[in-house]
Parts: C-alpha cells; structure tokens; sequence
C-alpha cells in the first residue's frame, strides 16, 4: 500500500477519534470541530521527566553485556493521569555532554536523581505543553549510553531504533543504567518523529532506512545520507581525517577506555585512498530507501560546505523514486540551523508538520507547495513540487574563447583544448574572481549576459575528457552566477546567520530550562558573483566510483562529476559561468603532484537542470552581446576556512 494512502487512512480514524475525545471536555459549541491545531494545556512545569535505558541487543564495548542507551523523556504528566497515549518526538544525538546543541551549545543537566532539567533546544518547551513526549536519546558510547560510537554504523542506527522499537513495545529497557527493572512505555501510542540537525539529523535518516515500524515521520536537517560523502566525493578526499577521529571526538571517557577495537575498525575500514569498503555500504542510507516508511520533511542551507549539498540531491532523488512523502527548505546559509534563520516560520511549520504526521490533523499542510527556497537573505518563495515541472537536464558546452582559459558557454559543441595546472594554494573564490583573465590554475567558460532569467533547480554533473602530466589528479568543476548581488555571507563565522543579544520565549519554561533564545539576523555580502553549485574527483576514479588507480601520464581520461543539488535563479543581465580546475583549497585535499591537465573540449559537457531546459536557455541567450572584461577581480565572499569540521549540532 503506498506511503499516502497508508496515511490518508490513518488520518481519518485519528480525526474521527481526536474529534470523539475532544468532545470530552470541549464546550457544545466546539465539540463537533476536528481539531486543526494541538493547544498549549498540559503544564510543562509540573512534566514528568525520567530516564530509561534501552536495551540495544549489541555489545560493541565488549564487556559481555549487551549495550544500553540512555533516554531521557519529558511528557505531560495530566495526560499521563488520564491514560491518553501520546506521540513521541525524538532526538537522538552524540552531543548532549560532549559539545552542546543548537546556537547556544546546550547540553543536558540533570537533578540529583538523575532526572533530566534542561533538555537542549525548544522541542520539548514547546511541543510538551500540547500533548507531545520528548525523547532525548544520547547515542551508543556517549554521555551516560553504554557501546561505542561507530559514526553511523550498526551501533549509531540500531541503538537509535532500539528506542522506537521499545516505544511501540518490542524492545526492553530498564530503569537504571545497571539495574534489571524494566521499564515500559505505556504512555505512547507509539507513534515517532525523529527530529535533529546534521549528526541527529543523519541518525534519523538512517533509522528510517531500515522500515521500522511506529517512525512516522523524519526531519532530517543538514543531514547526511552516505558517511562516504561526508569524507570522499568520488576519490577525491574532503577532509585529512576519517571516522575514528570523529568517534574520539564524541565518546564519553568511559566509552573511550573500551572501544579501541572500534576505533581500530574505523581506520582500517575508511583507507584514505579514498576506495569504497563495506564500511562505507553500511553507512550508505541512499540504497536503502525502499525501506523508507516515514515522510521526510527535509531542510539544509545551499552553502553548506560542512554537509554538502550533495547529501541533499541524492537522498531527495532516491526518496521521489519510492513514493515517500516529502517536503523540503533550502536557505542561503551554510551549517545553521532553521530556528536561527527563519525561527517564526519554522516553529509555526514544524508545529503544523507534527500535528499532521504524528496526530492526524488535517490542518492542510500536505496541500500546501512541496518546497520553500531562499532567493535573497530572508525572502522565500515556493514551488508546488521540487524539482517544479518543465526542469530538463540540458547539455552546455564549453569553447575557446579569444584569450586561452576564457572559453564561452553554449549549447554548440566546442573544439581544441584548454590547459591548466592544479594550484592547491587557490580556491573557486580565487577562480570566480579571475574569470575574465586568462591564470594558470583554471579553465573557465562563460554565456553571454543573460535577457531572460534562467533557474537551475536540481543536480548537475559535469563530464571531462583530460590528460593529466602526473600519475594523480583532483578535479573540481564549479557552477558561478555572474554579477552583483547581496547573499547572506555563508562563509563567516556565522555561515550566513549573526547571533543578537535579545530572546524570544518558544514554549513553557523552568528555572533550569528556558523556552527563551537569542535573536538572529542575517549577515549579508554584496558580491560580484555567487558559486552556485560544486562538485570534486579523484581522476583516478574515472573507470569507477569504488576504487582509483594510478594514472598514465599522457593518456586521456573521461570521468563525469556530480555536482551539488541546488535551486538558483540567475538573473537578467547576469552570466553562468563553468570553471574546471584541480584542488579547491580547503575544500578537497590535493594530490600528491601538481598535474597539468589538458581538456578536449569536444568531449566535455555540464549536464545542468534548468526550468524549461534547452529552449529556456536559448531564449535567455539570444540576441545578448558579449560582456566587457572585469580589468580588476570580482568580489565574493572569503575564501572556505580552514577548520576541522564536525557534523555537529551547533549552530
């Protein structure tokens, strides 16, 4: 039965009995009326709070014990003393104790009895008080979870599922971490949203890729879908480290102690060849998407240089390809969090998501547009279905232009070649800013001014024929919108976001958990040009994804690269550049040469979305002149920081 019917059918017996109980204790006026929107009743003050620990069924630290998960639970206590079952929202994250959540940095507290006072972030002060349990699960090797951290693998999902699987009855748990009193979750109906940002949010798509029953919905944000990308885009390495850097950097002290075999498996599981291992399947949730029972409510920032946007495009893709039920957010931020960059909106819509998903209600939010995009800093529109119908894949191509390494970009097939030498001190901030001149580090290929607007809304790839001088090669291929405009600075501190010094209250509070958090404002740039899409190889990989090879210097290469999902619009009078070069600086680590790289343009093509396809593009082509050369650099944001990035629920 697909997923929509399956609901529809849920929808209406929840609404039916909603609707019986609410008559209960609503006045006559109002006791026929379907309810459209959970209320604030219950005291979020006089909550239960309590904790259990969740048999996981593994025994990853090795002491012969199977692992228990800690659970920490707020629910609203009158609810609980009228015997109502509620739903659950879920949390399960590595960051409670080791590094804190949302913009804020918050971690858990707790009371002398080991009661949890502050639980991080607003879910729980805002959706408590209407008939919602919040459920903060601390990960397999962290805080005061047995197991070890195994960043994504059967410990991460399985100890995840184990909680939705006690909350629908099937698993056991117990009231101390040691003890052998069971607990049982007598107070649900069992009915789950997971919910979390970049490692929560990754935890939440992997469970729902494994079909367990009672996950209801997800709302994975800047979340990843396969651990391989996270590290690797197709051989070419994103970052100097791998997985077991990240466990270490997670694990309780207690853990840390235990799980040396696990830290050991990580490294040998994860070369930084950059080879696909079987590590690397099992933390792939991409392939199992057929599993997917839950809807997937979707958001990340088009910016995102921590969890790209190539997470985005492939989970999106393999979602719409199995029938889910989806809604997605794309921001101009980068790693941020949607309570700090459209708070009033995201409460509002999360509320309504939840109350549709989780108790029935039809308050309309399935009819409403499948996507809201960011265009400007803080002005959104919308799209009925995303990608919107009329998007075609259309072919551009590149040509010589009259100066080497300033080609044009068409539709007509180009001839020759083009020259440039991998430069791993220079990024696409420093290939954008040149593209008008000829420099040594990168090929570059332009339209003429747009007359028309053109939307790219979807992922790219870019296919190259080359012939590297050296037995390694890194590739980048870069998507650029030509011309002035203001986007939030997604490369400051903020990524795209500043923190203000006032608060708004979302939800009840306590002494020792305030629903209230700082303000935020976009921080915005007037730049030049927008890079608007990305995507990076490892030459090597050209005969396959799963393993490189050495290169024969001399010999030409074909190797298409995937390029980030995104939803851009480029604007009358602007131009859409492609750049073709090795290292992007800071964004993937060089090879272990410094290759010059010739590409035959007759066999190198961008396959980009664009609303309207080939017709689109030729209508905004036509007819326009030739741009007058940039004597002085374009503007853009700074160049990617250099930093250890963590997939981390800050910010």
């Amino acid at each position: 039965m697909p997923n929509r019917m399956r609901f529809t059918i849920w929808r209406l017996l929840a609404t039916a009995a909603t609707a019986a109980l609410m008559a209960a204790f609503l006045s006559p006026a109002t006791a026929h009326a379907a309810p459209r929107e959970s209320r604030p009743v219950y005291s979020y003050e006089n909550a239960i709070r309590e904790a259990v620990w969740v048999d996981t069924g593994l025994d990853l630290d090795r002491d012969g014990k199977h692992d228990r998960v800690a659970v920490d639970i707020v629910r609203p206590r009158e609810a609980d003393r009228q015997g109502r079952k509620v739903p659950v929202i879920m949390d399960a994250s590595p960051y409670y104790s080791c590094c804190g959540r949302g913009n804020e940095s918050q971690k858990k507290t707790y009371d002398a009895d080991g009661d949890v006072v502050q639980m991080p972030l607003f879910y729980d002060n805002y959706f408590v008080p209407r008939g919602y349990a919040f459920v903060g699960v601390d990960l397999a090797g962290t805080n005061r979870s047995d197991g070890c951290v195994d960043v994504g693998g059967r410990s991460d999902i399985l100890s995840a599922k184990a909680v939705v699987d006690w909350l629908n009855g099937r698993a056991k748990a117990y009231t101390t971490r040691t003890g052998t009193t069971k607990a049982k979750a007598t107070w649900t109906n069992g009915r789950t949203g997971m919910i979390g940002k970049s490692w929560d949010g990754t935890i939440a798509n992997g469970v729902a890729a494994t079909g367990v029953e009672g996950l209801k919905t997800i709302v994975p944000i800047s979340a990843i879908s396969s651990w391989y990308d996270y590290y690797f885009q197709q051989g070419a390495p994103l970052y100097d480290s791998g997985p077991d850097w990240l466990s270490d950097y997670v694990e309780s002290p207690d853990a840390r102690a235990k799980c040396g075999a696990v830290q050991q498996t990580l490294v040998d599981g994860a070369p930084r060849t950059g080879d696909w291992t079987p590590l690397w399947t099992e933390r792939d949730y991409v392939k199992d998407t057929r599993k997917v029972k839950a809807s997937v409510f979707l958001i990340h920032g088009m910016q995102d240089l921590n969890v790209r946007m190539k997470h985005v495009g492939q989970w999106w893709d393999a979602l719409a390809k199995n029938g889910v039920e989806r809604k997605i957010w794309l921001s101009q931020t980068g790693h941020v969090d949607p309570f700090d960059f459209r708070r009033a909106e995201w409460v509002d819509t999360l509320h309504r998501w939840f109350d549709h998903e989780l108790l029935g209600y039809d308050n309309g939010i399935d009819r409403e547009p499948m996507a809201d995009i960011e265009r400007h800093p803080d002005q959104w529109v919308t799209s009925k279905v995303w990608p919107p119908r009329g998007t075609d894949t259309t072919t551009l191509r590149p040509a010589k232009g009259t100066q080497a390494g300033v080609g044009t970009l068409g539709l007509s097939k180009g001839k020759g070649t083009e020259t440039f030498t991998d430069d791993p001190q220079h990024s696409e901030t420093d290939w954008a800013a040149h593209i008008d001149q000829a420099t040594p580090d990168k090929a570059g290929f332009v339209t003429k001014p747009l007359t028309r607007d053109l939307r790219l809304s979807g992922s790219s790839e870019v296919t190259v024929t080359a012939t590297p001088t050296t037995t390694t090669a890194h590739l980048s291929a870069v998507l650029v919108d030509l011309g002035p405009d203001t986007i939030r600075d997604y490369a400051a501190g903020g990524e795209g976001i500043t923190t203000l010094t006032d608060r708004t209250c979302w939800g009840a509070g306590t002494t020792g958990d305030s629903a209230c958090f700082k303000e935020t404002a976009a921080k915005t740039a007037d730049v030049d040009y927008t890079v608007v899409s990305r995507g990076w190889a490892d030459l090597g990989n050209h005969a396959s994804d799963l393993q490189g090879a050495p290169l024969t210097p001399g010999k030409a290469y074909t190797m298409t690269l995937d390029l980030a999902a995104t939803d851009h619009v480029v604007p009358a009078g602007h131009r859409l550049a492609l750049i073709v070069a090795g290292t992007d600086k800071d964004l993937i680590d060089p090879p272990s040469t410094k290759p010059t790289l010739t590409l035959d343009l007759s066999r190198t093509k961008a396959r980009v979305p664009l609303v309207g396809g080939a017709h689109a593009f030729a209508r905004a082509t036509a007819g326009s002149g030739s741009a007058t050369p940039q004597a002085t650099p374009l503007d853009g944001v700074t160049p990617p920081r250099t930093t250890h990035r963590i997939p981390e629920g800050g910010r």
